[in-house]
């Protein structure tokens, strides 16, 4: 039932207090899983600090030394562990804590089986695709280096880096890269070396460790911050064996930090000798090109033409003057075929034609209107004929028919 209070009719703090204590010990006990990020032994009692192994929250528990004694192995600071308890509120100094009467560690097996549920959970959400993986620039003016506060890894890191190629330059952010606070600040300075636009590559490194030391790299919040980037990512955690899961969602996984300066940086050295290979191979197929068009050229001016031309010219000439020979004589043949041709087909005219006839003593005769008399029964007597020879006619009159006729 709620509290009805007002302005003018106010609940004492003692009062508030009470209630919240009330209400927060009908909860009864509750298993709670967490890290422990502080440990503290006061005569016979430990207070331990316990946080969230996600979220940047933590809360008191407090519980009797006996009860942690008798986990083993004993838990420590950055170990994993349940406790069974009751939320308590101490309306005296209004504080919240957890009284725990069991502490249990939670096991490398068990962790095992937590992250390979993540790993699959994640890979299902694609996280894990090859297709979102983005290349990495062939020569970074500017690295992003995401480290332990004066690491092995960054000192692997930078100078490999720079005997690569000195002229890289790297924005370091050290952070912690074990315990509870971890993941948290490792996310938070991913997210301010891929803000800055002149960081155009981001490696993280952390030297190897034991599974419980490379958890933080294992976080969900971390792994889906590096899926989150705009800028490439090189994971270099550990050692070859150890994959978290920061390794998976990375752009490229280094085996070792100075794998990382080694993938992130071309070497200049070989990329001077690479310059001089790539040259002297232009070179050479240059030259080879050279010598092949001035063999082509060589050969076409031995040609008889090329060393020549007038007597190639005269060739043609020669050519064209034995055609055209050749055209005159088979036009003159033929003149002379079709010439004998008109010659004998005159010649048949000749003897065919009438003129012929008359010629060999015969006649034609005729009557005005200029048809052939054929039969001597076809005149009339006093009718006019023209007689017509070979060379001249005559004109006569039918006197009368002959007898019989």
């Amino acid at each position: 039932m709620p509290l009805e209070t007002t302005q003018q009719n106010p609940v004492p703090v003692r009062t508030v207090l009470r209630l919240v204590g009330e209400w927060i010990g009908r909860l009864g006990r509750i298993w709670v899983e967490g890290q422990i990020a502080e440990l503290s032994r006061r005569g016979g009692t430990v207070f331990l600090t316990l946080r969230d192994p996600v979220a940047a929250v933590s809360v008191r528990v407090i519980c009797a030394t006996a009860v942690l004694d008798a986990t083993a192995p004993t838990p420590e600071v950055g170990a994993r562990v349940v406790v069974f308890a009751k939320p308590e509120f101490n309306s005296a100094r209004g504080s919240f804590a957890l009284a725990a009467t069991q502490v249990k560690a939670v096991g490398i097996g068990e962790l095992l089986a937590r992250l390979e549920r993540l790993r699959t959970e994640l890979a299902a959400e694609g996280l894990f695709a090859a297709e979102r993986k983005r290349k990495l620039p062939f020569l970074p003016t500017v690295v992003g280096l995401v480290c332990g506060r004066d690491s092995a890894a960054e000192r692997d890191v930078l100078r490999n880096a720079a005997q690569r190629w000195p002229a890289v330059r790297f924005r370091v952010q050290q952070v912690a890269v074990q315990g509870p606070h971890a993941a948290a600040e490792v996310i938070a300075a991913l997210h301010k070396l891929d803000a800055d636009r002149e960081v155009e590559v981001i490696i993280i490194a952390r030297g190897g460790g034991s599974v419980e030391d490379l958890l933080p790299f294992s976080d969900e919040d971390l792994v889906r911050a590096v899926a989150g980037c705009v800028t490439p990512v090189i994971s270099a955690i550990g050692h070859e064996q150890d994959v978290p899961l920061l390794d998976l969602v990375a752009d490229v996984r280094a085996s070792t930090p100075t794998d990382a300066a080694r993938r992130a940086v071309p070497d200049v050295a070989e990329q001077l000798a690479l310059v001089r290979q790539l040259a002297e191979r232009a070179r050479r197929s240059l030259a080879g090109k050279l010598d092949r068009e001035a063999s082509w050229l060589s050969s076409i001016r031995t040609r008889p033409a090329m060393a020549s031309p007038l007597r190639e010219v005269d060739k043609q000439l020669e050519q064209i003057l034995g055609l055209a020979e050749r055209a005159r004589l088979s036009v003159a043949a033929a003149v002379d075929r079709r010439s004998d041709d008109v010659t004998h087909l005159r010649a048949r005219l000749l003897a065919l034609s009438p003129a012929g006839t008359l010629r060999r003593g015969y006649a034609i005769v005729q009557r005005k209107d200029d048809s052939v008399v054929l039969a001597a029964a076809q005149v009339a007597a006093g009718e006019h004929l023209t007689v017509r020879f070979a060379d001249d006619q005559l004109r006569v009159t039918a006197a009368e028919q002959a007898p019989g006729g």
